[in-house]
């Protein structure tokens, strides 16, 4: 899975370059993005032995600055090759969504005793 834009872009890694890890969830509109703005870019999954921690994409130095720029207005979260961070915002979600059904099971068991206690 080559860069869509153009399938030289091997060269990258070649010049003065630098990497980036997106997670497989933003993969699709990162690259929608970087092709409407014309950032030539390379990626190849085959390459990477595990894409957990992200996909790698390889940029050219000079730009860094629209990357950072899509990066901001999408809101995706990308990771350098010695920094991991995972996509606090997606693990928010799910701690709100456990939180709600520990919730609602404890009030239905908690009304359950309540009824049980009125009719026995």
């Amino acid at each position: 899975m080559t860069s869509r834009i153009d399938e030289d872009n091997f060269d990258i890694k070649l010049k003065e370059h630098y990497k980036l890890y997106v997670l497989l969830k933003d993969q699709i509109i990162f690259e929608k993005e970087l092709r409407s703005r014309g950032v030539r870019y390379y990626s190849n999954i085959n390459e990477q032995p595990s894409i957990d921690g992200g996909i790698r994409y390889f940029f050219l130095d000079s730009d860094m600055k629209t990357v950072d720029l899509v990066l901001i207005e999408t809101g995706i979260v990308a990771t350098m090759e010695s920094l991991m961070i995972t996509d606090f915002s997606f693990q928010r979600n799910i701690s709100k969504m456990l939180i709600l059904v520990m919730g609602v099971f404890f009030g239905l068991i908690i009304l359950v005793v309540i009824i049980g206690k009125i009719i026995g």
